[in-house]
């Protein structure tokens, strides 16, 4: 209970982090649902969702999500941030079925309980440590060494494909850059913490973060235009934290404390919270496959009248 009370404070921010980004991500699909934007990425099709408030009002609040995640990192190691990230789903079924004018049926709740009693279990038995934050140069090099290709990879099939290929292909691009940016966000906090504004800006990080996000953003975007969030949502959520953990661990010196139980315990809650993620994923996907998105709708009942 000790661990808990001094860790609350990241618990509960990511937890808000996890709403906000829900919201965000209902919001933004269904605009970019909308028949005037363009399936391909363009200076129209941007235009286009420039002109959205529904876009705008998601973006809002995915901005909010990622301020709830930074002053999570910044009390809270990411083992323990990120995973947390992942019960966004648990929002995202509700909501989505609210803009579907339908149900949450009995089945998707229970792979909610299961995600929910999979992180519970998860930061209850894995009570993860800070790192050491000194991030050395081989390490960032091996995991850019990873990184980077596979995101030209994934660029690469996105433009040379469509639908739901074009979509996980873009999921899999913005997961390994949320992961970044996960970290990057990690190292600027406590350098903040330690140093002030002076020392933050003295580091590449901050640069490279904004530079990353704007990148990370426009790929989200055309991710979840490219398909419904059946394609996309299951992959950067489960994708994000996988990410973010790896190199927490590579470049961070992050780690978790288990003890004989845990060791045991652990791979089976984070195996429950992987399976779980995807069932969630792929119902909220149907019910974003099935409907009218919201912005479209004037549009159609215009057409009927």
């Amino acid at each position: 209970m000790q661990w808990v009370a001094s860790n609350a404070l990241a618990i509960v921010s990511a937890l808000l982090a996890a709403v906000a980004a829900a919201v965000g991500i209902v919001a933004r699909q269904a605009a970019l649902s909308h028949p005037d934007v363009d399936d391909e990425l363009s200076v129209t099709a941007i235009t286009g969702v420039f002109r959205n408030r529904l876009w705008w009002a998601g973006t809002a609040a995915a901005v909010a999500g990622y301020a709830f995640q930074a002053l999570a990192l910044a009390h809270g190691s990411i083992l323990l941030v990120q995973p947390l990230i992942v019960s966004s789903l648990l929002f995202v079924l509700p909501l989505n079925a609210f803009r579907a004018r339908g149900r949450v049926t009995p089945a998707e709740w229970g792979w909610a309980f299961v995600l929910t009693a999979a992180l519970t279990v998860f930061v209850l038995v894995g009570r993860p440590d800070e790192g050491h934050y000194q991030s050395p140069v081989p390490a960032w090099a091996i995991a850019l060494a990873g990184a980077v290709p596979t995101v030209l990879v994934c660029l690469v099939v996105a433009r040379r494909s469509t639908g739901r290929v074009r979509a996980m292909s873009l999921a899999v691009a913005v997961a390994v850059g949320l992961g970044m940016i996960a970290v990057l966000t990690k190292i600027c906090t406590h350098r903040f913490a330690v140093t002030g504004w002076h020392g933050l800006a003295a580091i590449p990080a901050p640069y490279v973060l904004v530079a990353l996000a704007v990148g990370v953003t426009i790929a989200q975007q055309w991710a979840f235009r490219a398909g419904a969030l059946q394609a996309s949502v299951p992959i950067m959520l489960v994708g994000e934290p996988v990410v973010a953990v790896a190199l927490g661990a590579v470049v961070l010196g992050e780690q978790l404390t288990v003890d004989r139980t845990g060791v045991l315990v652990l791979p089976l809650a984070v195996v429950a919270m992987l399976v779980a993620t995807v069932a969630l994923g792929r119902a909220s996907g149907a019910h974003a496959h099935a409907v009218t998105p919201l912005a479209a709708a004037p549009r159609v009942r215009a057409l009927e009248g």
